[in-house]
């Protein structure tokens, strides 16, 4: 049908116009070489419309509730083709005064008593330090402890009292809510004063049930649908799922609302949730999570953050405006970065994401969901591309929504499927080409009525009892309805008609045919055979796949009535020749066999030249040898055109004399011979004589200038070392050891040289 070939693929279209005789489908430029007309074409593509597209905005205007837009478009509704892409884009813009809904959720094991304290007035200074963020600021109060079992809290009833006898303690409790979310400080201030701490018994507390009331009480706690933040406090690690067998507690968390005057009170009949179950309520819920903790317990809830979308770590401290400024900056971290998040996906349905964020950086697959370090006023855009790949079995409609985490906006998508062709609505009921009425014109072909089967309805149920007739007419899974050489007609192939009568389809199948055997020489079985099921049926003394090979002998015989002169086999008439050596139609010729020459030298030179070693027996050995006599080398015949061999060969006289061979198929050897020797010439004495003399003058003049060059430069060294040392000589003076002067020289000890 027109349906299932445009989900085929983007690329498939359908000829709808009555009477069309290819394949309905096909590309749309083959339908319009096959003859359909333009108008005839059903090719549907997909579209995006945009339904709502208000404008981001950066901050609340006159004071209005919710006019703050971040995301933009905010629903769209696209037409999904199979295999083809869908794309638009969505720009984010992190507006300024956003609201934001803050549940402070703590800790109140008796270790936690001076961050109590911090805490009391945590609701003015927070919303005066969050002035530059937002000017609609609510906070709540909700605290935790543990299950009231055992062995997590000591069940007597002084415990239950006063657990921290002898000092003064609340009776221990697993969550409650103390204040719903108020933009009143001084409530929050007055409600938190009036808490206490308790007590229990072992070191991890229940604050994941208490996580899970808090997200999923959602009216009970008040949370709007704006900025959720949820601020977990605690110098403890946590319970999770599994830990409630201890207590005998085994049933799963359910995931739903059991507070009771603000007080959870199936703690003992269900089991603390699992991380996984956390993580997904927290995002459903769209709650961010910062977890204030001693330095202590930091590690455990940084691998806990790294498991929970949009959620942060810090240390808490003593100092109330050191958690003030924790939860502003865990905020501010949160708030810098957007990650795309769609809920499920319907069958067949992919999406993809390329995020084009600040400083002209672009990501894709799963780092294109998300843009880092974004500021209040920045714009980023999301490239989203959403692609079916076939019609969903559920209906032909289907939502999913696209929203940032964290953030309360959400971008509603409609997707539509076209799973059928426009020209399925405008069907023949009852049409009289379906078989007179049994089935509905639908695009140009029958869709049968209940029944009824075939191409046009025209087989019975009750004749054909199955519901796919094509099977019967189907040689294997492999193949096509009748080798697509026919029509399927109530499970019985009917072979198409070729425009020569001559060429026909046959077989159950339409397997077989009478022209897609092999040719030879451009003739169907080499015009020596008949073609039978796209096999050749050959005449008798012929074979091969076209009938190309001959079985007569006759062109291998040689005058002695040997096959290829018994050196080869005779194939398809020719011969093979069986030595690698030897060659010609009966492999009769041996070019390369240089002992031929040799054999046929004395008979040649006692035919012609009379002489020789077979001078005396030359008439009877030599017989079979034609003789053609030439005058010189160069008329003798060369091997262009025919099988001749050119000898060279040496007589008794030391010359040269040429001659080429031919052998007949009658044994005779045809012998051209050139009647001019070469024959070398007597050596002439004088010229070498004279050389020789020549030769030993210029040897003995060349020795002699050698050795008058080698004594000019030993002589000129020699003088030249005579004049360096004439140069250098000079005279010595010298004292006489014996000599003494007769002159006697005194100083004077007391003179000082005045």
């Amino acid at each position: 049908t027109c349906g299932e070939c445009i989900q085929i693929g983007p690329q498939c279209a359908w000829c709808k116009d009555p009477g069309f005789k290819p394949s309905r489908c096909d590309d749309r430029d083959s339908l319009e070489k096959a003859g359909c007309s333009p108008l005839g074409i059903e090719n549907p593509r997909g579209t995006v419309t945009i339904d709502k597209n208000k404008p981001v905005t950066n901050r609340k205007i006159d004071g209005g509730q919710n006019l703050i837009t971040q995301i933009q478009p905010q629903k769209l509704t696209l037409n999904l083709r199979s295999g083809e892409s869908q794309k638009f884009t969505l720009k984010f813009k992190r507006a300024e005064d956003y609201p934001i809904d803050l549940y402070f959720l703590m800790d109140l094991s008796d270790s936690m008593q001076t961050n109590l304290e911090n805490v009391k007035n945590l609701g003015t200074e927070l919303a005066r330090a969050m002035q530059n963020t937002t000017k609609d600021l609510r906070i709540g109060f909700g605290s935790f402890l543990e299950k009231l079992v055992m062995p997590y809290i000591l069940m007597t009833p002084k415990y239950l009292k006063n657990p921290c006898f002898p000092n003064d303690c609340s009776p221990p409790f697993s969550y409650k809510n103390v204040l719903n979310l108020t933009d009143d400080g001084a409530l929050f201030t007055q409600e938190v004063s009036k808490q206490k701490t308790s007590g229990n018994l072992d070191s991890p507390e229940a604050g994941f049930d208490a996580i899970m009331q808090a997200a999923v009480c959602t009216e009970v706690i008040g949370w709007r649908n704006v900025t959720r933040l949820l601020v977990f406090s605690t110098d403890a690690g946590f319970h999770f799922a599994g830990d409630g067998k201890l207590g005998g507690i085994v049933r799963p968390n359910d995931g739903k609302c059991h507070l009771e005057n603000n007080m959870y009170t199936m703690s003992s009949y269900f089991d603390y949730p699992t991380i996984s179950q956390l993580v997904d309520t927290l995002s459903d819920n769209n709650i961010q999570t910062i977890f204030a903790v001693t330095q202590q317990f930091r590690d455990l809830y940084q691998e806990l953050s790294a498991l929970i979308p949009k959620s942060a770590v810090g240390t808490l401290s003593t100092n109330s405006s050191n958690v003030i400024q924790l939860i502003i900056d865990a905020y501010n971290s949160l708030s810098s970065e957007v990650i795309l998040e769609n809920s499920r996906l319907p069958e067949n349905v992919s999406i993809s994401y390329t995020s084009h964020c600040k400083d002209g950086v672009s990501e894709e697959g799963e780092n294109g969901r998300k843009c880092s370090k974004i500021s209040i006023g920045d714009e980023v855009m999301f490239d989203i591309e959403i692609t079916a790949k076939g019609c969903p079995s559920k209906g032909k409609s289907e939502t999913i929504k696209i929203n940032p985490l964290g953030f309360s906006e959400k971008v509603e998508i409609v997707l539509n499927f076209i799973c059928e062709c426009e020209c399925h609505k405008d069907g023949i009921l009852n049409s009289p080409e379906c078989s007179d009425g049994n089935g509905t014109l639908e695009c140009g072909v029958c869709r049968c009525n209940e029944g009824r089967l075939g191409r046009l309805c025209e087989c019975s149920q009750d004749e054909v009892p199955t519901d796919d007739m094509d099977a019967k007419c189907r040689m294997d899974n492999k193949t096509g309805i009748c080798n697509n050489n026919g029509e399927c007609f109530c499970g019985t192939c009917e072979c198409r008609k070729r425009e020569n009568p001559k060429e026909i389809y046959s077989g159950k199948f339409c397997e077989c045919d009478n022209f897609s055997c092999d040719r030879s020489n451009n003739k169907l079985c080499g015009g020596h055979g008949q073609c039978e099921c796209k096999k050749c049926i050959c005449d008798a003394n012929y074979t091969g796949s076209a009938c190309d090979c001959t079985l007569d002998t006759s062109a291998c015989l040689t005058s002695n009535k040997l096959i290829c002169s018994g050196r080869g086999i005779c194939k398809c008439g020719v011969c093979k020749c069986t030595d690698q050596k030897y060659e010609g139609q009966t492999c009769e010729m041996c070019p390369t066999c240089s002992r031929i020459c040799s054999q046929h030298k004395d008979c040649v030179e006692c035919r012609q030249f009379g002489m020789g070693s077979k001078k005396q027996t030359c008439e009877e050995e030599c017989r079979s040898f034609n003789i053609t006599l030439v005058k010189t080398k160069e008329e003798l015949p060369q091997p262009n055109d025919q099988p001749i061999n050119i000898c060279k060969e040496r007589d008794i006289d030391d010359c040269w004399f040429y001659f080429t061979y031919a052998t007949k198929n009658d044994d005779n050897i045809d012998v051209f011979v050139a009647e001019k020797k070469e024959c070398p010439s007597g050596p002439d004495i004088i010229p070498i004589v004279a050389g020789v003399v020549a030769g030993i003058v210029l040897i003995g003049l060349a020795l002699l200038l050698i050795w008058k060059l080698l004594m000019i430069i030993h002589d000129r060294r020699e003088f030249a070392k005579f004049e360096k040392e004439k140069m250098n000589a000079r005279w010595d003076t010298g004292e006489n050891p014996i000599y003494k002067s007769a002159v006697t020289t005194v100083v004077n000890p007391r003179y000082e040289g005045k």
